[in-house]
């Protein structure tokens, strides 16, 4: 038996499909890619978008294609929120949230023997535990995302995922660390802590944990080289957080600092927490404290009510920033957020004009700051060989992505390099002894 998978959105997602992998590979399934003729296919959704809608039923569609009698498991956060939507979409036969993911199988099997249809979707808003989904290998990867945390308490006026999501869940600490031990144990050299709002981790614990208390103790784990950490908001830094950062040499110098506009106005509408003031202030610290840093962040063009004074002030924001990536979105109303009933919604027209000159921007400061490190040596953790080619990619610490010339297998190796040429996006480098 086989099955594929197909996953969309964020590190949380990509964790929990690992996660499900693991779980159809012991009841003896083997995974194939989505592109080939299985029994089963599971595409785990995002809603952050309607973008993210529109491809989980492309991917639904796909795999009714490719095998018209294998069952169609849809599952996470557009199943969460809309499973009546998918569940009457004609070829699927499993629906989960975002909370039962670790049910998979069972279902999948029950509707493959039954011919039944199966939808089970938990009210997230009222279930507060966390679901446990363990994995010890991630098959082929060099690093890997680790789920410490999952929902959200924040309600972002444009935002679906606290009811996709849920209530803020912690991970259990010891959990934690005994998964990180066993990636170790196989071989990992990279952490990526990730979820749904991540520095909210431990405020739902009874032993109040922080995700610095996490972090400390993942740093004393021998075997693990490199730990990152997800999206978080400015807020997260403390003087005393990134005091402790500056210290730990295993910590990645790369933070993806949350944003979404740099105008308070806008910021305000949105019901985000911070200033872009305070944001500022946050990366100028980082920058002063810890050497190399890389600051990443999200954006939104065309919100509701946003002016061209406003957007203004915010591609000049961020033109002074020189964050060194930018991931740029096109807002798109939700229902069932407190923006899907704003007014004066952005012209569409309008939005895609914004969007490409930030775009423009982001393509500036990225080769800028891979410019800064042309000629240094940096570390790099070696992820993939290119297809028919001696080249190699991976990522410096400050995620610069470099691609390198090796006869030898050098996969999962941390190594040496010295950058020697800026390609905008990338970079290329010689291998230092």
């Amino acid at each position: 038996m086989k099955v594929a998978f197909a996953t969309l959105g964020c590190r949380v997602n990509i964790y929990e499909s690992e996660a499900m992998t693991e779980k159809f590979k012991s009841e003896g399934y083997d995974v194939v890619d989505f592109d080939e003729k299985a029994e089963v296919y599971v595409i785990n959704t995002c809603t952050v978008t309607n973008m993210g809608d529109k491809k989980s039923r492309q991917y639904i569609s796909k795999a009714k294609k490719k095998n018209p009698e294998a069952v169609v498991a849809v599952v996470g956060c557009y199943s969460q929120t809309s499973p009546d939507e998918v569940s009457a979409i004609e070829g699927v036969d499993v629906v989960l949230g975002t909370r039962n993911k670790g049910d998979i199988v069972y279902y999948v099997n029950r509707a493959m023997d039954t011919k039944e249809k199966f939808v089970v979707v938990k009210d997230v808003l009222r279930n507060k535990v966390f679901e446990e989904l363990k994995i010890e290998d991630f098959e082929g990867k060099t690093r890997a995302f680790l789920k410490v945390q999952d929902g959200c308490n924040r309600f972002c006026s444009y935002c679906l995922i606290p009811y996709a999501r849920g209530a803020v869940c912690s991970k259990n600490p010891e959990t934690i660390i005994d998964e990180v031990n066993k990636l170790a144990d196989n071989g990992f050299k990279e952490i990526i802590l990730s979820g749904i709002h991540i520095a909210s981790y431990g405020v739902d614990l009874e032993e109040r944990k922080t995700l610095m208390d996490i972090i400390e103790e993942i740093h004393k784990i021998n075997g693990i080289k490199r730990i990152r950490i997800g999206s978080v908001e400015p807020r997260f830094f403390t003087d005393e957080v990134i005091e402790k950062m500056a210290s730990m040499e295993k910590m990645c110098p790369h933070f993806h600092l949350s944003l979404q506009s740099g105008c308070d106005a806008t910021l305000k509408r949105m019901n985000r927490k911070y200033t872009a003031e305070e944001y500022f202030n946050t990366v100028v610290k980082l920058r002063e404290r810890i050497p190399n840093v890389s600051i990443t962040t999200d954006v939104i063009v065309g919100f509701p009510g946003e002016t061209a004074e406003e957007f203004n002030e915010t591609f000049n924001y961020l033109k002074e920033l020189r964050v060194a990536k930018m991931h740029i979105f096109k807002y798109s109303p939700r229902k069932g957020t407190k923006a899907a009933d704003m007014k004066d919604d952005v012209h569409g027209t309008i939005k895609e004009e914004r969007s490409k000159l930030l775009q423009e921007l982001d393509r500036e400061n990225e080769k800028n700051f891979i410019q800064d490190f042309i000629g240094e040596k940096l570390e790099v953790l070696v992820e993939e060989k290119l297809k028919d080619d001696n080249r190699y990619i991976g990522y410096t610490s400050n995620y610069i992505k470099v691609i390198i010339d090796s006869t030898e297998d050098i996969v999962g190796k941390i190594i040496t390099v010295r950058l020697i040429e800026n390609k905008g996006d990338y970079a290329t480098c010689t291998i230092e002894s």
